[in-house]
């Protein structure tokens, strides 16, 4: 296949997944669902459109590596852990649960030991970029349910790693004794990777992204950010482990650095494209015709994966201490199988796996992966029958209410300096958003909570705080930019208050209208503090013409 081929293909693909994706949008339903239906239409099963799903398939496994990626530049070591025990510990319950429960019932049903093992870690896997993508449409990624189901989804990606090692070494022939040894290869090369994706992104990256030539420009910045994720994902390709797996990490060891926010911003439009056309994929796999020809076997299987799934993780998260409402939400949202449970099916298929067993999986897997932004949607109604017979809570992130006199202020030059500063010592809790390494450093050193990033990107700006800022001031000099970030976090935060500068007069109409209330513009300013200036240098000569000495008048004063 000649790339004009391929490019003719992704173009089909991508129209069809707009316009479906558009007309789910359009009914309230997640995108998502267009884009697998996109796919399932036009893939090799169904109108044969895309003949070919080759290359598709390579640009997907790289749209969900840098989905993960971006997911892991979330979420730093540091607030994993503040997950707690509850989310964290629900994760390894649910996953040892789930598996045990499938391989216990493919067994029941006559499957090799192997095989009933295989089906276990499959069904175990949940799909972390469905379910992340459906709760951050819905604004429910910071709920109580929210934050359980995704700690559970973090643990699961966790454990691709010795899930695919172990479905890789049970692939191959041997004795117990030669499955341990590989196993315990298998381990020690992605312990290596590990190691080395840690030196890189926690030594190497975060340093070339300080230097100046690199932070003071955006193309220089978002291909340090590409370069990285790319090379994170070939590392993890030819050690063995998954590609997705590997940028996860190392999405996980650059969060903890200052650069997250403004990296995951960088790389957004590329995630679009690749994530669209990995869910379009996915939908391919899916064979409608062995679907309508076996749905006897299919419906209870789908039904049995998703009432097992939701179950088990609502007892292994009400093990761990969660409330029964948010346990049994979060077991909702995570009940579908995975995407990676293809990359196990695929090792598994022609010698564990039949071709019957393996479509069955897979049919599977896509209309669970289909229904998950109905499960999401229905979880807080599933669990809200249960909240108000047990008073469990479902509400928002119990990390408590955000301080009622929070400042978000972008831009640290020293404009920004000042106004830190003085909302500072009037009692406000001020926050620093800059784009310049330097400036950020600067603010921390004096004791300001500091992100950096660039304030024109919504998901910086939320993740800076910006819907629990009281006040917003935007000090940027830069009108266009000014105006920019007015209308962003107008949009995203309209109970704010926004105090704007314009660097002149003329922008004063612009950035107003854009959404802040109270605009500041140099020249206007400029032009009170000179004449004010001049009015003092001419009070001396007024006064003595007058008759009236500096000294008589401040005696006069006194005595008033």
């Amino acid at each position: 296949m000649d790339a004009w081929t391929i490019l003719v293909d992704l173009t089909v693909l991508l129209s069809a997944a707009l316009v479906l994706g558009a007309l789910c949008e359009r009914v309230r339903q997640s995108a998502i669902v267009g884009y697998l239906i996109a796919g399932m239409l036009l893939g090799p099963n169904a109108l044969q459109v895309i003949s070919s799903g080759t290359e598709v398939d390579l640009l997907a496994e790289l749209g969900v590596a840098l989905l993960l990626f971006a997911i892991g530049l979330e979420f730093s070591w540091r607030r994993l852990r503040a997950m707690g025990f509850v989310s964290l510990g629900g994760g390894v319950a649910q996953i040892m649960g789930t598996a045990a429960v499938g391989a216990g019932c493919a067994a029941a049903l006559g499957l090799s030991g192997k095989e009933a093992i295989v089906i276990g870690a499959m069904i175990a896997l949940s799909s972390t970029a469905s379910v992340l993508r459906v709760l951050q449409a819905r604004n429910e990624l910071e709920s109580v349910h929210g934050t359980h189901a995704l700690g559970v989804l973090l643990v699961q990606d966790l454990a691709v790693i010795p899930c695919v090692l172990l479905v890789t070494v049970l692939v191959q022939d041997g004795s117990g004794g030669s499955i341990a040894i590989n196993l315990a290869q298998a381990f020690l090369l992605a312990a290596l990777a590990a190691v080395a994706l840690y030196v890189v992104f926690t030594f190497v990256v975060p340093r070339v992204l300080q230097l100046g030539s690199v932070s003071a420009s955006r193309e220089l910045s978002v291909l340090t950010a590409i370069v990285s994720a790319l090379g994170a994902i070939l590392l993890a390709h030819k050690t063995g482990l998954s590609p997705g797996l590997g940028a996860f990490i190392a999405g996980i060891l650059l969060g903890g650095s200052p650069f997250a926010a403004q990296v995951r911003a960088d790389m957004s439009a590329l995630r679009t494209l690749f994530v669209t056309v990995f869910f379009s994929s996915i939908g391919a796999l899916g064979d409608p015709v062995w679907m309508l020809a076996n749905w006897q076997i299919l419906l209870p299987t789908v039904l049995a994966i998703l009432l097992t799934k939701s179950l088990v993780a609502w007892g292994a998260l009400r093990l761990f201490g969660a409330g029964a409402a948010s346990a049994l939400a979060a077991g909702v949202c995570i009940a579908q199988i995975g995407e990676f449970s293809f990359i196990m099916a695929e090792i598994a298929r022609g010698t564990l796996l039949s071709d019957e067993v393996f479509l069955l999986l897979v049919s599977a897997t896509v209309i669970t992966m289909f229904l998950t932004p109905f499960l999401v949607a229905a979880a807080p109604k599933v669990a809200g029958y249960l909240l108000r017979s047990s008073g469990s809570d479902l509400g928002s992130e119990p990390e408590g209410a955000p301080p009622q006199n929070q400042v978000l202020v972008i831009g640290f030059g020293p404009a920004g300096r000042v106004v830190g500063d003085q909302v500072r010592e009037g009692g406000g809790q001020v926050v620093i958003l800059d784009l310049n390494p330097h400036g950020v450093a600067s603010a921390r050193r004096l004791g300001f909570t500091a992100f950096l990033g660039d304030g024109q990107h919504e998901d910086i700006l939320l993740h800076a705080g910006v819907r629990d800022s009281k006040v917003v001031v935007v000090t940027v000099p830069a009108p266009a930019v000014a105006v920019d970030i007015v209308r962003i976090v107008r949009f995203i935060a309209p109970e704010a208050a926004i105090v704007a500068r314009a660097r002149y007069n003329r922008h004063y109409s612009e950035i107003a209208d854009a959404g802040a209330q109270v605009v500041h513009d140099e020249e206007t300013h400029l032009g009170i503090l000179l004449a004010t200036s001049v009015l003092e240098a001419l009070q001396p000569a007024e006064a003595v013409d007058g008759g009236v000495s500096p000294e008589s008048d401040s005696s006069d004063a006194a005595q008033d």
